[in-house]
């Protein structure tokens, strides 16, 4: 994993050089040496991390893309709500159960809880990890680890703190090892709740729109309530708010970068074309 999170740090500089000359068609010689690499080594690299090789993977990146996979959404969504479901079915190896936190949980604000927290790699950079004996309660991408580690035992004041090996979590997150579902440990209202359950039902490689989320929801007029549903969102990848986007087929904004939530969305197409 050490290694797949170093070469997100190499390929996101090849994959910004191929966006900004795209009209130009770039061989991948000269990718290569824009990023100080040799060709092999950007094709292996690119091979290893992502499946494809990187003109496949811009395929990926395009505004043409993300349209084609909200109007694929659309359809999916329009014929399950036909069919009286809330949501469509989630196609993804990765089975994740979740847990709310009562309201007397939140208010003793972690009180009585030991929670283990560590750094570990993960395909799109260094993460931050939460957990407790229920579940994993916290995941953030990390530029700088103090403020995501602040933030993180804010949240949890009264806990009780323990550094630990956050790797065997990013393991089973990323690298999908065992068979045993990942349960998370969720702190927030009803409403954020609901939304964040929705978002778990849109499966690796879709993406949907912000109005479809809210219709996911069973809330189709409160598509700003969404957004700041999404913004409060603690535990990034698994509750997927990568997979949202603007109508218009733009990326929009993510907590932990535009640029990575492009780049885990067109891993993700890598990734569901392969299968």
């Amino acid at each position: 994993m050490d290694e797949v999170s170093r070469a997100y740090q190499q390929i996101g500089q090849a994959i910004e050089y191929l966006q900004a000359n795209f009209q130009d068609q770039p061989e991948l010689g000269q990718v290569a040496s824009a990023v100080g690499m040799s060709e092999s080594n950007l094709q292996r690299q690119f091979s290893r991390w992502a499946g494809v090789s990187p003109k496949r993977f811009l395929q990926y990146l395009t505004k043409e893309h993300a349209l084609a996979a909200l109007k694929h959404s659309d359809s999916v969504l329009e014929a399950s709500l036909s069919a009286g479901l809330s949501s469509p079915g989630r196609l993804h190896d990765l089975m994740v159960t979740c847990e709310a936190l009562t309201p007397g949980e939140i208010k003793r604000r972690g009180e009585g809880l030991n929670l283990g927290y560590g750094v570990a790699a993960t395909p799109f950079g260094e993460a931050l990890f939460g957990w407790s004996e229920r579940g994993l309660c916290y995941l953030a991408f990390v530029d700088n680890e103090q403020q995501p580690l602040d933030r993180l035992k804010t949240s949890w004041p009264l806990a009780n703190w323990q550094a630990g090996d956050a790797q065997p979590w990013a393991q089973r997150v990323f690298a999908n090892s065992g068979n045993e579902p990942l349960h998370l440990l969720l702190k927030g209202s009803n409403f954020q709740i609901k939304v964040w359950q929705a978002l778990l039902n849109v499966a690796q490689g879709e993406l949907v729109s912000y109005a479809q989320l809210a219709s996911m929801a069973n809330s189709p007029k409160a598509s700003r309530a969404v957004g700041s549903a999404m913004a409060a969102n603690e535990i990034a990848y698994l509750i997927p708010c990568h997979r949202v986007i603007l109508g218009s087929g733009e990326v929009g904004h993510y907590r932990w970068g535009s640029e990575r939530k492009r780049i885990m969305q067109a891993w993700e197409a890598a990734q569901r074309a392969r299968a």
